[in-house]
C-alpha cells in the first residue's frame, strides 16, 4: 500500500482520508479506530455503517447531521419504537439516504440492541467480548475471521445489513480493530 504524503499541517494520515473534506479528516484524526464502549456512540456507528453498504462511507458521513435529526438522536429506543409512519416519514426526508429496507433495518436492528443490551448489560461488553476487552491490530482487509464470527452472531439475532464486510468496517471505526496505516500518524 502506498504511503500517503504529509500534509500541509505536516502530519501524514491514512490514504483514504481527502483532504478536501474537513469533517472526513476531523473523523479520521478524532473517532476512527478510538475505542468505543459508550452504547449510544455505539449505536450510532452501527446504524450508519449499515446504511453505508454498497456507498462509500464519505457520502454517510456528509449526512450524519441529518441522519442525527432524522433518528432522534441515534436513541436506539426511539429507533425501535418507530412504525409504518415513521418509516414513510424517513423515506422522504432528502437529507438522509432513503432506501426503504435499510430505514427499516435500522428499526430491526435497534430492536436487537437492546435485546442485546438486555442479554449483556450493555451491547460494549457484547462487542467488546469478541476480543476480551482488547484492540486487535491489522491492516489492508476488508473481513476477517473475527468480522465473519460476529456477523455470523449479528445475523443470527436477526440484524439486517451487517455482512461481514459492514460488521468490519464498524468494529474499524469503533476501535475494536485499529487499522490506521504504517506511517499515519496515529497508527501508534
Amino acid at each position: 500500500m502506498t504511503k500517503a504524503p504529509c500534509w500541509p499541517d505536516g502530519k501524514t494520515r491514512c490514504f483514504w482520508a481527502n483532504p478536501k473534506n474537513e469533517k472526513y479528516v476531523a473523523y479520521h484524526d478524532r473517532e476512527w479506530g478510538v475505542p468505543q464502549r459508550d452504547d449510544g456512540k455505539l449505536f450510532e456507528m452501527l446504524l450508519l455503517e449499515c446504511f453505508q453498504a454498497g456507498l462509500s462511507w464519505e457520502c454517510v458521513l456528509n449526512k450524519r447531521e441529518s441522519f442525527r435529526r432524522a433518528f432522534d438522536g441515534f436513541d436506539w429506543k426511539l429507533v425501535a419504537s418507530y412504525g409504518d409512519e415513521k418509516i414513510e416519514e424517513l423515506k422522504n426526508d432528502p437529507g438522509i439516504i432513503r432506501n426503504g429496507l435499510k430505514i427499516r433495518a435500522a428499526v430491526t436492528n435497534a430492536h436487537v440492541f437492546a435485546e442485546i443490551r438486555e442479554e449483556y448489560g450493555t451491547f460494549a461488553n457484547y462487542l467488546w467480548g469478541w476480543t476480551n476487552g482488547g484492540t486487535v491490530r491489522e491492516t489492508g482487509k476488508s473481513s476477517s475471521p473475527l468480522s465473519d464470527a460476529v456477523s455470523k452472531d449479528l445475523k443470527k439475532r436477526g440484524m439486517k445489513f451487517v455482512g461481514t464486510t459492514v460488521v468490519y468496517a464498524y468494529l474499524q471505526a469503533v476501535g475494536v480493530i485499529q487499522s490506521h496505516e504504517k506511517g499515519c500518524f496515529l497508527a501508534g
